[in-house]
C-alpha cells in the first residue's frame, strides 16, 4: 500500500508540473516583455521575467550548474518518496511538491535557457520583492512542510510506548 500511495505522490507531482507549464506558456504568450499587468491593485501584478538564476537570481549564468543541482534535488526526493522509510503523508506530500516544483523550473531551464517568473506581490511588505513562478511556490511551501516535520516529527509522529497506550476501562 505505501508503494502505491507513493506513486499517487508522483502522480499528483506530474498534474501540478503540468499546470506549472501551462501557466508558464500562458504568460509567456500574454504579458508583455516591459513592465506589469495589475490583477488585482495593490496587491498582485503579473510582470514576466526571464531569470537566468536561481532565487533573488543567485547563480546568475550559471544554467548547467542549476540544471545538474535541480536534477540531484529531485532525484534525491523521488528516492525518498518511493523509498520504504517515507511512509507519512505529510512527509510524502512535502516530497511531491518539492519535486514538482524543481521539475517545473528545470524543464524551464533545459529548454528555455531560463525560468520564466511573473508573480509580483504589490503591498508592504513584498513591495519590490522577488518576482516568482507557481514551480517556486511549491518548492518553498514544501519545503517548510518539510522542515516542520523533520522539526516536530517526534511531538507529531512518533509511535507510542507500551507504557503510554491507554489501557481500555472495563
Amino acid at each position: 500500500m505505501t508503494k502505491k500511495k507513493s506513486y499517487l505522490f508522483l502522480a499528483a507531482a506530474a498534474v501540478l508540473i503540468g499546470i506549472d507549464q501551462l501557466i508558464k506558456v500562458f504568460v509567456s504568450a500574454n504579458l508583455p516583455r516591459d513592465g506589469s499587468v495589475v490583477f488585482i491593485k495593490n496587491f498582485l501584478n503579473w510582470t514576466y521575467i526571464e531569470n537566468r538564476g536561481a532565487a533573488f537570481s543567485i547563480l546568475e549564468g550559471k544554467r548547467w550548474l542549476l540544471v545538474v543541482a535541480t536534477f540531484l534535488m529531485v532525484c534525491i526526493c523521488i528516492y525518498l518518496l518511493l523509498s520504504k522509510r517515507v511512509t507519512r503523508v505529510p512527509v510524502q506530500l512535502s516530497l511531491s511538491l518539492i519535486i514538482a516544483g524543481g521539475v517545473g523550473n528545470l524543464i524551464d531551464r533545459i529548454f528555455r535557457g531560463y525560468v520564466v517568473d511573473y508573480i509580483d506581490l504589490n503591498f508592504k511588505p513584498f513591495d519590490g520583492f522577488a518576482i516568482f513562478n507557481f514551480a517556486d511556490c511549491l518548492v518553498v511551501v514544501g519545503t517548510i512542510l518539510l522542515f516542520i516535520c523533520i522539526l516536530f516529527e517526534d511531538f507529531i509522529f512518533r509511535k507510542k510506548t507500551v507504557e503510554e497506550k491507554e489501557v481500555p476501562h472495563a
